[in-house]
């Protein structure tokens, strides 16, 4: 007979999006069990941009920040994205990467960085070693599962040994990646075009900082058409990838011999005789696909499982802990019993749209790209002036705040209020704060020792926040007289000092008005004045959000 383990949720894949999931469900005193096939975790660098709303969700669920600025490259070297005939050739142009600087301080605490992966990874891995309601199991492989009304049977085989192990769940989280082996048993199908493009990862070693140095970027694009490909630098004076286009249906990865491999990045770099060590190969396919659904009864997709974007805008990894962030209060709640099982039928819900429209943006920004090779033609001979102009096209692939923090929920667990989103120009790339029913909480300082604190701090990741305005009495004596949910208070003038109603106007709400807020930092409901019943308003508000 099989060993036989019992745990409230199994999670299947231990990369970010699986990590954050076992973290914010232990944080709320959930038990999990995250297993990954693999028997280490990753070595060679893969997603590297971290975006603002991935670092507040990190935040909250309590990971050591200081671990994370240490790992991020320094915007003074990741700041820009470089077009260039070769590496030390000449440079046809280059943008902005993303907003780093302090400016972003006063829409965020937590600004984007570059942040590879591999190097993420092993903090959330520390952190997630340290919490009592987590378990983390490596070379661990999930084979198949029963489903059944109480529950999950999933059998699992030791990566090494071989031995067989069967675990019994309430829930299983599928973060097992594009491939998802989950996935595919449950039978759910991703839609969209699934290879757009083939790609080879050549990961080398190499100082490359008395190169560009004076022109230090973390993407160069090399249009020399002879050695066309991108360049990732993880790591100025240490690491980089070469991104170079490949086709499976007429080429083998064993005809890239290392010699072979050596010979195309030193095209890309040009004439600049520079040391450097190959350190690993491998090939991924660009698609931008969303899974049908991401659920089937007790099972749940999550990241790279329930979608895939194209790498053209970071969104791929923030997305999937965007989505850990999203299901892991609303499992704690049920589990807590606290809320309805209907309360989860909101994850699919919010977060599909979501990834949709990155999926599209993300395609779109590819699309966009191609305009820079058209400009310089076959030869590499255009007028520099339409690539140039092609180049500045570009812009909004490398500055979408606005997507990154402004997303919002239209339908799920959420209470709307009548109002429609703010009229925005440009919805990828300008961030308006608001307080309406499904956006995030908008971010505002709140003075105080050691250091000032974010209105995002006032949430925890446990509970409900309640926020009144500055006269909004009424609902905190309304909210202090309800038991059925965990529930906690901010007064506006008192928690937060808001001095010239700045916050209370990104809230959208009078003085004796309210926001409810949810653990996950999006408004639930918002009453932009006082109500004749607060108690009843807010009492109806919980029940219909927790599925009663």
């Amino acid at each position: 007979m099989e060993p036989r383990t019992d745990i409230p949720v199994l999670i299947v894949g231990a990369g970010p999006t699986g990590m954050t999931a076992a973290i914010l469900l232990a944080r709320q005193g959930i038990r999990s069990l995250l297993v990954e096939r693999n028997t280490s975790l990753r070595r060679a660098p893969a997603a590297h941009v971290v975006n603002a709303r991935t670092f507040e969700i990190l935040r909250s669920a309590g990971v050591d920040m200081e671990a994370i600025a240490a790992a991020c490259k320094d915007p003074r070297d990741a700041g820009a994205v470089r077009w260039v005939m070769t590496l030390d050739g000449e440079e046809l142009g280059a943008l902005p990467f993303e907003r780093q600087g302090d400016e972003v301080l006063a829409v965020t605490p937590t600004p984007l960085r570059n942040l590879s992966q591999h190097r993420l990874e092993p903090i959330l891995y520390e952190h997630l070693g340290k919490q009592p309601n987590a378990s983390i199991r490596l070379g661990l492989e999930w084979v198949a599962a029963e489903q059944d009304a109480e529950g999950v049977t999933s059998r699992l085989r030791d990566s090494t040994t071989g031995e067989r192990l069967e675990v019994r769940s309430r829930w299983l989280l599928a973060a097992d990646g594009a491939g998802s082996p989950v996935r595919k048993a449950l039978g759910i199908e991703p839609v969209g075009p699934p290879r757009l493009a083939s790609f080879l990862t050549l990961h080398f070693a190499a100082n490359l900082r008395p190169l560009v140095g004076a022109r230090p970027a973390v993407l160069y694009w090399v249009c020399d058409p002879s050695a066309r490909g991108t360049f990732v630098a993880h790591d100025i004076d240490r690491e980089w990838v070469f991104m170079h286009a490949w086709d499976p249906d007429r080429e083998a990865l064993s005809d890239y011999t290392e010699e072979r491999c050596a010979g195309i990045v030193r095209r890309a770099i040009g004439s600049a005789e520079v040391a450097f060590e190959i350190r690993t190969l491998s090939t991924w396919t660009m698609s931008a696909q969303v899974a049908e659904r991401y659920r089937h009864g007790r099972a749940f997709l999550l990241g790279d499982a329930a979608h895939r974007f194209p790498p053209t805008g970071g969104l791929g990894l923030n997305t999937g802990v965007q989505d850990a962030h999203n299901l892991a209060w609303k499992l704690a709640a049920v589990e807590s019993g606290w809320a309805e099982p209907a309360l989860l039928e909101s994850y699919e819900l919010e977060r599909r749209p979501v990834a949709r429209e990155n999926a599209d943006v993300s395609l779109r920004n590819a699309g966009r790209m191609l305009e820079v090779f058209q400009a310089l033609g076959p030869a590499s001979d255009g007028d520099r002036g339409r690539v140039r102009a092609a180049i500045a096209n570009q812009a909004e692939h490398f500055d979408m705040l606005g997507l990154q923090l402004g997303f919002q929920y239209e339908d799920g667990a959420i209470v709307p209020d009548g109002t429609a989103r703010s009229a925005i120009a440009n919805p990828v790339r300008e961030l308006v704060h608001s307080g309406r029913p499904g956006a995030r909480l908008p971010h505002a300082w709140i003075p105080g020792a050691p250091a000032p604190r974010s209105t995002l701090d006032l949430v925890a990741p446990d509970r409900f926040l309640l926020v009144a305005g500055a006269e909004g009495g009424a609902w905190l004596a309304a909210a202090a007289a309800i038991e059925s949910v965990p529930l906690s208070c901010a007064a506006i003038g008192c928690d937060v000092a808001d001095p010239g109603g700045a916050w209370s106007e990104a809230l959208g709400i009078e003085p004796n008005g309210a926001v409810l807020v949810r653990p996950d930092q999006h408004v639930a409901w918002r009453a932009r004045s006082r109500v004749a019943d607060p108690r009843s308003t807010l009492l109806g508000v919980i029940d219909r959000i927790r599925g009663r």
